[in-house]
């Protein structure tokens, strides 16, 4: 799919004439979007994926404000949210009787997300479920038990948020403290920047090069072996095993139209190709 997108400013003044260019575009009626979308859906016509991306990308503003304290620009994770509305629209299917805004909000958040996560690697966060899943919730479990301010919770709070995400209290702690502050990791700190500090002292270049590699081929193979299934079924796979959040079979069989049970037999044969693409890998 080919799309110009708008350019994404990487200062204040930038972003916000960019806000205000995108509020200026005209939102599309249930109507106008199932014909665009059949048009690009029948015949790859690539002005229709053109307005469909460009009417949603107040929805990708929107959902990239809510991620604005994790310390990097703006900007970037706006860019981030429109490549996972393309990937959206490219996907897309008018004939499910959903709108486009409910199908894409996945694919945003998902690719903010990945994009936060990989930027935050550089200071070895958590990579469990579990832990991904503090990450993100961090702060609106603190502001519900009343643990305002960047200092260090105390030792009941602590606990309170290990239980409820079923990590560690170390974990709590030290993900707290990486949030000390929300700082940039490349705002100045000394003779360097905060990501100098905030990286492990133990590992040298070349380890962790070579774990940066190992990552990369787990990932390529993992998405060699994803391209073996047809798009229902990676869409029901990477919504119920590579998500924080997974939606219900209710909410896929509603999607899909289909009962319950074919979508956790369609989930169970995805992951068995899966695993024996990556197997064989």
């Amino acid at each position: 799919m080919v799309f110009g997108a708008l350019r994404v400013s990487s200062s204040d003044t930038g972003i916000t004439s960019y806000i205000n260019e995108i509020m200026r575009i005209p939102l599309l009626d249930a109507q106008q979007e199932y014909m665009l979308a059949t048009r690009w859906l029948k015949h790859c016509d690539d002005k229709a994926a053109h307005q469909l991306v460009a009417s949603h990308l107040r929805l990708v503003a929107k959902i990239a404000m809510k991620y604005r304290g994790y310390g990097l620009p703006l900007c970037d994770i706006v860019s981030e949210g429109n490549i996972g509305l393309m990937h959206a629209v490219r996907r897309f299917d008018p004939h499910r009787g959903i709108r486009l805004a409910t199908y894409a909000l996945w694919w945003i958040r998902a690719g903010i997300q990945q994009y936060i996560l990989r930027s935050w690697s550089l200071v070895k966060m958590g990579t469990t479920a579990n832990q991904k899943k503090l990450f993100f919730n961090l702060r609106r479990a603190k502001n519900r038990i009343s643990a305002f301010g960047e200092g260090d919770m105390r030792p009941d709070q602590v606990r309170r948020i290990a239980i409820k995400f079923s990590v560690t209290e170390q974990d709590v702690i030290e993900m707290n403290r990486r949030f000390a502050g929300d700082a940039s990791l490349n705002a100045p700190e000394g003779r360097g920047e905060v990501q100098d500090w905030l990286a492990d002292d133990e590992e040298d270049q070349e380890q962790r090069l070579a774990a940066s590699e190992e990552a990369s081929n787990r990932r390529d193979t993992l998405i060699d072996a994803l391209n073996l299934l047809s798009p229902r079924e990676r869409r029901i796979f990477e919504a119920r095993r590579l998500t924080d959040n997974p939606p219900t079979l209710d909410a896929l069989s509603h999607e899909f139209r289909v009962s319950r049970e074919r979508i956790r037999q369609i989930e169970a044969k995805a992951f068995e190709k899966v695993r024996d693409a990556v197997k064989s890998a």
